[in-house]
């Protein structure tokens, strides 16, 4: 080869190399690739605190942790249980999938942290607060109704500010104390506010969340033009009574819904999520620039892959990990990443009663996957993941049915299952409230080892189940799920550990381990 072209191919090499390394040296989108929806994020000094909506989990409202908006920690929840009405304690079947709490507005004000969050499943709107977010206790206040998608806003003079709705945006304000809205203060702050992505909408403008800059209001919303994506609009006012004037501000990828955040050496970023299939729906950063006192979305409109911003150090173990269920007596919790399936009965579950293990026990006859009490749960992530345990199923009872579970509406199940005197390994899917048992394999021993797969991957948004019985050599069981985002659920698919019963109670069993990574497993 003429030394020439050698030396070229070489040098040629030597940029893409660098280029590739460089790009690994700068944050990705999206920036945490795990259902984290409705975002907001605050920054106090040099520390960003976001929060986030769970719906039906408890406990709710995730407070995350940031030093660089890319590496977030779970740090702590708004509320351990919303309430306890019957949907939210999966009673008399009745369930909250998909409502619970939604869209939180994360707020700091005269040295004190306020979550404000609503629940059409218990027909509030509630205020959180606390002068410590990270290892404080919460004080709670709730009024009626329920305002949908509020942001809240403390003004310079003194008053507080509340906008929600949908299409029409009502705007009122607040009692000094927090407890409801003043009487004769509510009143439309904006007839349609989806008026600048066009007429033919198909989702109204809501999401709102407003921002006070220079003097200048910024209201942030989402709508959907009917055939076209999620779009992210702005409205902005010299007074907070108006006038508005909108802008598109965003039409890409269906990336929207959020607001702006700032960086202590003066960078500007939007926080935005995108619907991406059975994970949920993810969050992305856009960098903004301002021009004309508008806040500019994007690079020539589009959300850039790499950002300029320190690289992701990975979601495990900050956003999931893994749990040996190894506890001392002085420490009965379980770390943050996990969350029940609606609120649990605590009385049924122990990190004590056996060193070690997770002890999941029946306290009530259920028919059904979804309306079984106490299933403790984390997000899967992307774009690949899988998730493994180990339980002692020697203390089920006849009709018990425990196991590891991926968790939607169209769900799937691998577990032990109890009938007539004997042991099964059974996997389940499920489509449109419908269930099937793919496979069943006899079983005969005290101990079994389950894992999952999910594999997220340009949507490709399949999982697969496997058992050992000495957990080293693995077999698949049953068929592929095709895991899909509904719309009852309005959730990620989140790993699970269950036990219910379907003929007696009583019955226990103890998980020895969970274990999660972000690699697909490699059977034997």
């Amino acid at each position: 080869m003429n030394r020439f072209y050698s030396h070229t191919i070489l040098l040629v090499l030597l940029m893409l190399k660098c280029s590739i390394y460089a790009q690994e040296q700068k944050a990705q989108n999206p920036i945490l690739f795990a259902d984290v929806p409705d975002m907001s994020i605050i920054r106090v000094d040099d520390t960003y605190y976001m929060s986030s909506t769970t719906m039906h989990l408890s406990p709710g409202v995730p407070i995350m942790k940031s030093k660089d908006l890319v590496n977030w920690e779970l740090v702590n929840y708004a509320y351990d249980r919303l309430g306890e009405v019957d949907a939210l304690n999966l009673k008399n079947g009745e369930s909250a999938y998909g409502r619970g709490s939604w869209a939180s507005c994360l707020r700091y004000h005269n040295e004190r942290f306020y979550v404000f969050t609503f629940a059409a499943t218990t027909g509030k709107t509630y205020v959180y607060s606390t002068d410590d977010i990270e290892n404080g206790t919460w004080k709670v206040k709730s009024f009626e109704p329920s305002y949908h998608d509020i942001t809240i806003h403390f003004d310079d003079d003194g008053k507080v500010y509340m906008i929600w709705g949908a299409g029409k945006l009502m705007i009122a304000e607040l009692e000094n104390d927090l407890s409801g809205v003043k009487k004769g203060t509510e009143r439309v702050l904006i007839e349609n506010a989806s008026a600048p992505a066009g007429d033919n909408i198909m989702l109204g403008a809501e999401g709102s969340q407003l921002f006070k800059i220079d003097g200048k209001y910024y209201l942030f919303n989402i709508t959907w033009p009917r055939g076209g994506m999620r779009t992210v609009l702005v409205h902005r006012a010299d007074n907070i009574n108006g006038p508005w004037e909108g802008r598109l501000a965003l039409q890409d990828k269906g990336v929207a819904q959020g607001g702006l955040i700032d960086t202590p050496d003066g960078k500007w970023f939007s926080y935005l999520f995108r619907d991406y299939g059975s994970v949920g729906r993810i969050p992305y950063l856009v960098p903004v620039k301002w021009e004309n006192g508008w806040p500019i979305l994007g690079e020539d409109g589009k959300v850039p892959e790499t950002l300029d911003l320190p690289p992701s150090e990975g979601l495990i173990p900050t956003i999931v990990a893994s749990d040996e269920f190894k506890r001392s007596n002085k420490d009965p919790k379980l770390p943050l990443v996990w969350q029940w399936n609606h609120n649990p009965v605590d009385s049924l579950w122990s990190l004590n009663d056996r060193k070690g293990y997770l002890r999941l026990t029946t306290g009530r006859v259920d028919s059904t996957f979804v309306q079984a009490r106490n299933t403790l749960t984390q997000r899967t992530i992307g774009p690949v993941c899988t998730g493994e345990t180990a339980l002692d199923i020697s203390q089920m009872k006849e009709g018990d049915f425990a196991g590891l579970s991926l968790l939607q509406r169209n769900y799937g199940l691998v577990g032990v299952k109890f009938e007539n005197g004997k042991k099964r390994i059974v996997m389940v899917t499920t489509e449109n409230d419908k269930t099937k048992e793919q496979e069943s394999v006899p079983l005969t021993q005290k101990e079994i080892y389950l894992k999952a797969t999910c594999d997220f991957t340009h949507k490709k948004d399949i999982a697969q189940f496997y058992y050992s019985l000495d957990g080293k050599n693995w077999r698949s069981i049953g068929t592929p799920l095709k895991m899909s985002y509904t719309l009852p659920h309005f959730m990620g698919y989140r790993f699970g550990l269950f036990n219910y019963a379907t003929a007696q109670t009583g019955g226990f069993v103890d998980f020895d381990y969970f274990r999660i990574k972000n690699e697909l497993a490699e059977i034997n």
